[in-house]
């Protein structure tokens, strides 16, 4: 019965068939394939896993069409054409680019049936998400580590309210998408979503920009502008960087978030504005108060909940997966088909410390995505390789040892999430031995209770919180994704 299931889930589509793509329905039928054929034109209306297309002449005449059928589809194809158009230079790369293998005429129906089950596995691999979840429609809020999901769930809670939301996290960590995440989320939605850099417009026109102005205001003011705060009524507005407002305006800003009213520059009449307002910095608020550089009432409206965004070096679980995300969404922009990634390259990413975040990923793959010469991404495309010779040049052997055991813990932890006798009998440790190793790298706080369950001789609910560490009291003021 299962394996019935199985092979009626796997669909092929033969596009333009021969004579012998033709003679192999039956046959793969018989085997579980769900086998249609269709035209090109008639492709785009189809379900499949795995395509397969008699590559001809005629199609030498509308490839950007071909192109554009592939990269549509979440399948994985596969080129059947003669060898006449194998000996054409241009062919072999288009095919070397586009398809996940060839044939040659005749066809070898043994290696067919390999192929398209290869395809179909690689299909499968390649377009669901771990965990069975599948890609997300909030940008970059993948992925399946304890944090985003965290994250995840208390987004949904906070979106529905009214009340403003303070983003913490580093650069490039995606403070402005987890705004529009709530934003998208909220009963705003259908209104509009404004974003601000603080600290991008000069001082002398900040006032102009958040408020708007009247004609004749000052010299240069030729016609009324609506400013920003005003254009986002009914939606959100989301101030960035809000530790890099002027002091002067932040004291106009606290006026209008007590208030909701606003003054256009050269009127003294007040506006009412509906919006929900959004911060997001990346310094020390706190700090900065002691420091005279921020107001602590303006601190005190804005940090009504409180959203922290995770580095990436500590959400490792989810770099493939970023990794691929990017890829996919890069090589759109070259007109090339994703390449996947080496396992060296992998290795690379995960071993990174990544001090940009996902912005630096990002521009990593985009990178490797216009540099890699063959089907893969390799380290050096990412160009991480000159960093593991520094770190050759610079680590001592027992700095290598350290590196070593770290890396073998969070292999193990990675590899058995929910049972820590089997984590520790895998590495051919003790339990005790376990744990003080998991203290001595810090990947286990010392307390003995980490996210509610303790560390004792009862296994763990699930280790993959023990990945990110503890992020302190849950019973604060503060919310930690």
């Amino acid at each position: 019965m299962l394996d019935a299931l199985r092979c009626s889930q796997r669909r092929l589509l033969i596009v333009d068939p021969c004579a012998e793509c033709l003679a192999l329905l039956p046959r793969l039928r018989a085997e579980g394939w769900e086998a249609k054929t269709s035209s090109m034109e008639g492709a785009r209306d189809q379900l499949y896993d795995v395509g397969v297309v008699r590559f001809s002449a005629q199609h030498l005449q509308c490839l950007p069409a071909l192109i554009q059928l592939i990269r549509q589809s979440s399948a994985e194809w596969i080129a059947v054409l003669g060898p006449e158009l194998l000996s054409s230079q241009g062919v072999r790369d288009f095919v070397g680019e586009w398809f996940f293998d060839f044939h040659s005429l005749p066809i070898d129906v043994s290696r067919m049936r390999f192929s398209l089950g290869r395809a179909f596995g690689m299909a499968h691999l390649r377009h669901v998400a771990p965990g069975g979840v599948a890609a997300q429609d909030n940008d970059l809020l993948v992925g399946n580590s304890p944090s985003i999901k965290t994250l995840r769930k208390l987004l949904a809670k906070l979106a529905p309210t009214d009340s403003p939301v303070l983003i913490c996290g580093q650069s490039g960590t995606g403070k402005e998408l987890v705004a529009r995440t709530l934003h998208r989320q909220s009963r705003r939605a259908a209104g509009a979503f404004v974003a601000i850099n603080c600290g991008a417009i000069s001082e002398h026109l900040i006032q102009s920009e958040l408020f708007g102005h009247e004609k004749g205001a000052f010299t240069g003011a030729h016609q009324r502008k609506i400013g920003r705060i005003e254009s986002a009524h009914g939606g959100t507005l989301f101030l960035d960087e809000i530790g890099d407002l002027p002091l002067e305006m932040q004291a106009n800003l606290l006026r209008f978030i007590q208030e909701m009213n606003i003054e256009r520059v050269g009127s003294s009449k007040p506006i009412s504005v509906d919006v929900r307002v959004l911060a997001a910095t990346h310094v020390d608020l706190e700090e900065a108060i002691r420091q005279g550089r921020f107001r602590e009432d303006l601190y005190y409206r804005l940090n009504v909940l409180q959203v922290h965004t995770t580095p990436l070096r500590e959400r490792k679980l989810d770099i493939p997966l970023f990794a691929d995300h990017f890829s996919t969404l890069y090589a759109s922009e070259i007109g090339k088909r994703p390449r996947r990634f080496s396992e060296a390259a992998i290795n690379a990413m995960m071993d990174h410390s990544w001090p940009g975040n996902v912005r630096e990923l990002a521009n990593r793959v985009r990178r490797g995505q216009v540099l890699a010469e063959g089907r893969q991404i390799e380290p050096i495309d990412i160009g991480l390789t000159s960093e593991e010779h520094a770190q050759f040049r610079t680590s001592t052997l027992s700095d290598y040892l350290f590196m070593a055991e770290r890396q073998a813990l969070n292999d193990v932890l990675t590899r058995y999430s929910k049972n820590m006798s089997h984590a520790a009998r895998s590495l051919g440790v003790s339990r005790p031995t376990f744990y003080r190793l998991l203290h001595k790298h810090q990947i286990l706080p010392s307390d003995k209770r980490v996210n509610g369950f303790t560390t004792g001789l009862q296994d763990a609910p699930d280790l993959g919180h023990v990945l990110i560490g503890a992020q302190g009291n849950q019973d604060n003021a503060k919310y930690h994704a």
